[in-house]
């Protein structure tokens, strides 16, 4: 899959395409149809399919601050649109002058002139262009001038997660932030993921009997509330079943909030300044303080024993 940054990056022989466009922050359920539908419809007229996305995200541009914790990075969230068999993903830098572009500007400079677009495939929500001003009914109505159509795809897909909402990355949010791991993992489709490098820590786990990898995550990254879970760290390609804390370890007054994972049964692993992923399956229970190290102990055994049969299990 070819990934380009920018439209200066589009190589200039570049025929027409099969587009679709969105921010697609964890590449849920619900992108999977659009993203899925674009793809199919590529190969169908024997052209290549792209997706357009941005960085930062929009928000952080119009609202500075408002940046939402993000589901995915822009290289994981790449990884899971070439699985589902995307030939190209352009990353368009949101800049504030970027912001300001009309929609049919927007239409003329990323559609027209360097994707060649003949279909663009889109949700019925989709809104582009400065104030987001653009509809799907507009992105239509200028296809018949510059000869590319527009497909719609119902994304409405919805389940047991966020008490049958429809999915979206905004309710996937809310559930990693409430620790409700497994009803984000609905709506993803898999478990959710977070991403860093090993750095060194306290090592009081080390001095305990359990070695964790303590995860640099990168900025915005949606993170779990506090609290262990049962899932999986990922390191040189190999996944381990794991039990993983997140939160400021009050046992020992700590202040700064981490992601720590532990790899069962594993002896003698040195992780430092590796790229890990930490994918989260099942939450276990609350951080808390015990009466004593030796409470703590019982208790980490117990996380340990749980999160085991839970990774065995899945």
């Amino acid at each position: 899959m070819q990934r380009w940054r920018g439209l200066e990056d589009i190589p200039q022989d570049w025929g027409r395409s099969v587009v679709t466009i969105g921010s697609y922050d964890g590449v849920h359920r619900g992108h999977q149809l659009i993203i899925g539908r674009a793809v199919e419809r590529a190969r169908e007229l024997s052209v290549p399919s792209v997706v357009v996305t941005f960085d930062p995200h929009p928000s952080e541009v119009v609202r500075p601050g408002s940046h939402p914790p993000l589901l995915a990075p822009h290289h994981r969230r790449a990884e899971l649109m070439a699985e589902l068999g995307v030939d190209a993903v352009l990353i368009l830098p949101f800049t504030a002058g970027f912001s300001q572009l009309s929609p049919a500007d927007f239409i003329v400079k990323v559609l027209v002139d360097k994707l060649h677009a003949c279909l663009v495939v889109e949700g019925p929500n989709f809104r582009f262009g400065h104030r987001a001003a653009g509809t799907v009914d507009f992105l239509a109505e200028l296809g018949t001038s510059y000869d590319y159509a527009v497909e719609v795809v119902d994304l409405y897909v919805s389940g047991a997660a966020g008490g049958g909402q429809p999915f979206s990355s905004t309710l996937t949010r809310r559930l990693v932030a409430q620790g409700d791991v497994a009803g984000a993992a609905e709506i993803l489709g898999r478990p959710h993921r977070v991403e860093g490098i090993v750095v060194r820590g306290a090592q009081r786990g080390r001095e305990l009997g359990y070695p964790t990898a303590n995860v640099e995550t990168l900025p915005h990254t949606a993170i779990p509330a506090d609290g262990v879970y049962a899932g999986w760290l990922t390191a040189d390609g190999e996944r381990m079943p794991a039990a993983i804390s997140v939160g400021t370890n009050p046992q020992f007054d700590g202040t700064e909030r981490t992601v720590e994972a532990y790899a069962i049964d594993r002896v003698g692993l040195d992780l430092y300044g590796l790229h890990v992923a930490v994918d989260f399956l099942a939450y276990v229970r609350g951080q808390q303080k015990f009466a004593s190290v030796d409470e703590l102990l019982v208790a980490m055994a117990d996380d340990v024993k749980q999160c085991r049969e839970l990774t065995a299990g899945h």
